[in-house]
């Protein structure tokens, strides 16, 4: 079946006024109704096809978060063509790279940026032929280019969906990739479908059709568009933020049930809430740490699926009013369900949420699985953990420990790259991950780390540098850090500071501020992270333990290529550029 009938056609039919998805405009949040978005998609796809848009062609979106870009993916989808999606964040270089590649032969933009690179695209010798503007304020030329509001005006809301079956692509997505050129991971309608269906039998959800989800992370990244596909599969509401750095404002006013988020944005809220309570006056802090206390107690139980005794109950309750509430209510109030991935969480994380009431569901997978391989379940899931395989899917442990996976999820192939898939599967069909993991006696999974990021000191012990590096990170001070250990005598480290925190510690102790590369140099700011990194390590083996570390007087960027557009670092790339800074520490 085609995704976009399985999304569209049935919820329509199924109960068109219900609101569908919601976007924010100058004057407030609005929504679309099921009928209106219907509409408003086979509109789109009238247009694409009036534009030559045909079965299997290549359609890409290089925007924002938007309603608009959510249209255009199910248009695209609804006449038979393939998605092609380009991270917002991508330079021009980088999307002429995909477009070429995909050859694509229409794209979506968001902003003046997009819209100049792809001009000049679109004049050159390729397959691109048209550019739709999704708003006005872009400033445009008009040869082969048509503001979205123009390109739909004529076309008819009714349209007749383009047959699929379960194996033609549905998107291309191209992986961020750490190391070496993007590659296009053929995702079809069977595995989209068959991983939504696996979803609700692993959750057994209820009336979800009432649930509402807030997207923020890049739709263009497998997590968040599967993800808000799924709950727009399965009737719920999704609003989508354009600009990520509003989610603190857009969380209190719309007040989302779900939302899925990567570690960084639970371990923020977890540094904040520690450094608040470290802030306190004596008496708030033993409160905090008895309503902690409480809700570990509460929250054991509750995962075990065991009573919780009424005196307990009424400290919960206490609890819950005193410390936790205010939390939630910077979360919007009524978040119950967070599925995050992407990146490693440490157990202190999902512990510490676990006890204000508030579930992080943490899974695993990737763009070459449609996202989830494993999951938490809503009870019995294990901290530390990334949970159980969904249903329909199969996993185990290879060879140096890689973990496989079997499943109808599981990616048709990399995009004209037949050698790049070869090397992905074994001979009997099992995808291989990358990653370095095992399973305890209950079909638990846990992650040791990417098995290309396993480093070896030149005392022969392994480093494992991800879960140090999330240890790290947990703290408010810290925002990005690179380990570095292979073939060296110890663990040294790249950290770069967070700098808003920073400079309230430089105002609190009256150190003047000049500019970050002196201050990432005076002695006492030196210290106090000597101190930091001491106290935030001392349950790591010796030989696991940052010894020296440099302080960066900025973060590591996308536009420089030292992370990809879903903020994990690319180790290679650091380790190059900052090399001599490295060799300083030894």
């Amino acid at each position: 079946m085609n995704l976009a009938e399985a999304i569209i056609t049935k919820n329509a039919e199924k109960h068109p006024f219900k609101s569908s998805i919601g976007f924010r405009k100058k004057e407030g949040w609005k929504e679309l109704s099921w009928k209106r978005l219907s509409d408003m998609v086979f509109k789109t796809a009238n247009a694409l096809r009036n534009a030559g848009v045909e079965k299997d062609d290549k359609v890409a979106i290089y925007a924002d978060n938007s309603a608009e870009w959510m249209i255009f993916d199910l248009a695209a989808m609804s006449v038979g063509a393939v998605t092609v999606p380009i991270y917002s964040t991508n330079n021009a270089d980088q999307a002429e790279y995909i477009i070429n590649d995909s050859r694509s032969k229409v794209i979506l933009v968001g902003n003046q940026a997009q819209y100049d690179a792809c001009f000049e695209i679109v004049q050159k010798e390729n397959t691109l032929q048209t550019v739709v503007v999704s708003k006005k304020a872009v400033w445009v030329k008009k040869e082969h280019t048509f503001y979205l509001e123009d390109f739909i005006a004529k076309s008819s809301p009714e349209f007749e969906i383009c047959k699929k079956e379960d194996d033609d692509i549905a998107t291309l997505i191209y992986t961020s990739g750490t190391t070496g050129t993007p590659k296009g991971v053929m995702l079809t309608h069977g595995n989209f479908i068959s991983a939504f269906d696996a979803h609700f039998e692993f959750f057994k959800f209820k009336n979800f059709q009432d649930e509402l989800s807030l997207a923020f992370l890049p739709l263009t990244h497998v997590f968040e568009r599967s993800w808000s596909l799924l709950c727009l599969y399965g009737g719920a509401r999704v609003y989508f933020l354009e600009d990520p750095k509003d989610i603190a404002k857009a969380l209190e006013e719309v007040k989302p049930t779900m939302m899925c988020a990567v570690p960084r944005f639970f371990q923020k809220v977890y540094a904040g809430v520690l450094e608040k309570a470290e802030e306190s006056s004596s008496f708030k802090r033993k409160i905090f740490d008895w309503a902690i206390q409480t809700g570990k107690q509460t929250a054991e139980l509750r995962r075990k699926e065991q009573p919780v005794p009424i005196g307990l109950m009424l400290k919960y309750a206490l609890a819950n009013t005193l410390v936790f509430n205010k939390v939630k209510q910077k979360l919007g109030a009524r978040l119950w369900f967070m599925p995050c991935g992407g990146a490693s969480i440490s157990s202190e994380v999902t512990e510490l949420f676990e006890a204000m009431g508030l579930h992080i569901t943490v899974g695993y997978g990737l763009t070459e699985t449609t996202a989830t391989l494993t999951a938490f379940p809503l009870t019995h899931f294990v901290h530390g953990s990334c949970g159980k395989p969904l249903s329909g899917i199969e996993m185990k442990i290879g060879e140096n420990d890689e973990i496989l996976a079997k499943g109808k999820g599981i990616m048709k192939g990399y995009y004209q790259k037949p050698e790049e898939t070869e090397k992905v599967f074994t001979d009997d069909g099992w995808f291989k991950t990358g990653d370095a993991g095992r399973f305890d006696e209950n079909g638990n999974l846990f992650i040791t780390d990417r098995i290309k990021d396993l480093m070896k000191t030149s005392n022969g012990k392994y480093i494992a540098p991800q879960q140090i590096e999330n240890l790290l990170t947990n703290n408010n001070f810290i925002q990005q850090i690179v380990l570095i250990a292979e073939g060296k005598q110890f663990v040294s480290a790249l950290i770069v500071p967070n700098f808003e925190f920073l400079k309230d510690y430089l105002k609190k102790n009256i150190i003047a501020f000049t500019n970050w590369e002196e201050i990432v140099q005076k002695k006492e700011i030196v210290d106090f992270y000597k101190e930091k990194v001491k106290e935030l390590q001392h349950e790591l083996s010796d030989y696991e333990k940052v010894k020296k570390f440099t302080l960066m007087p900025s973060e590591f960027e996308i536009s420089s290529g030292e992370i990809t557009p879903t903020l994990k670092v690319k180790r290679n790339v650091v380790l190059k550029k900052y090399a001599d800074l490295i060799e300083k520490m030894y």
